[in-house]
């Protein structure tokens, strides 16, 4: 999984919650993940992602350390 994530990028990116499976923390932040309206009271993060009304596709947001 973490091959997978290019190693220049300086940006946020989202990926699976599977990446924890290789997730190194002396590689990665994680900064948050994206939630659903049940999970945030104040609804300032909005929906996750939806189809047909069910919620698919949970995902963290990380980004690279600065070495």
């Amino acid at each position: 999984m973490v091959k997978n994530i290019p190693s220049d990028y300086k940006g946020v990116m989202g990926v699976p919650v599977s990446f924890l499976d290789s997730y190194n923390p002396d590689q990665f932040e994680i900064l948050g993940s994206n939630r659903g309206v049940d999970q945030d009271p104040n609804k300032i993060f909005g929906k996750g992602s939806y189809l047909n009304g069910k919620e698919v596709y949970k995902r963290l947001f990380i980004k690279h350390k600065k070495k």
